[in-house]
């Protein structure tokens, strides 16, 4: 990722601006940086996650947010976008704005060649400083692939795997399952590149 400008920007300048901007961008170290658009596959991948996920929580105590809102990592103050956030119980926001969740229960992120390696490495150790976060969901878009991490009672994170078409993903944390083939609907892959996972 590369920031936007050199300028150095406080919390309540970039709060001002994301909230009047028509792109998205994360903040870190006083430094913003574009979100970049989304490919087919990603856009169909989070919104079957999302359809999935949001009938299985209706009637429960959870809520589901789809990529417009705004995570606070409050250790590292890191701001960011997930492809999906999930909270269970009172959700907690930044501010009197509701526009920034603070407590998320579960994240989902699509991967996307780009930004892969930030979302499995340093996205990843901020999101891990997160008391409330239970699971983190990492989904393939070049291979049918969902990775499932999740904390346990020591503070640990255990990595659960599923690729093929007939595999689900228990999270816990929310009671819901994710199937592979739901999760892939109408996605298509080259012929050889879903086997490259």
């Amino acid at each position: 990722m590369v920031a936007r400008s050199n300028r150095k920007w406080t919390v309540e300048a970039y709060l001002q601006f994301e909230r009047e901007s028509d792109e998205r961008h994360e903040f870190y170290g006083s430094e913003i940086y574009l979100m970049t658009g989304a490919s087919e596959r990603h856009v169909l991948i989070t919104g079957n996650t999302f359809s999935s996920l949001h009938s299985q929580l209706r009637r429960t105590p959870c809520r589901i947010y789809a990529v417009d809102m705004r995570v606070k990592v409050s250790a590292t103050g890191l701001y960011t976008y997930p492809d999906i956030s999930v909270v269970c119980g009172e959700p907690a926001f930044e501010d009197e704005h509701v526009d920034t969740l603070i407590n998320p229960t579960v994240i989902v992120e699509v991967l996307s060649p780009s930004t892969e390696r930030y979302d499995r490495g340093k996205k990843f150790q901020h999101y891990r400083t997160l008391k409330s976060l239970q699971e983190y969901i990492l989904i393939g878009q070049d291979n049918p692939q969902i990775e499932q991490f999740t904390r346990t009672d020591n503070d640990r994170w255990l990595l659960n795997t599923a690729s093929q078409p007939d595999a689900q993903i228990e999270l816990s944390a929310i009671g819901c399952t994710l199937l592979v083939a739901d999760v892939y609907e109408k996605v298509t892959f080259e012929p050889g590149e879903a086997d490259e996972a």
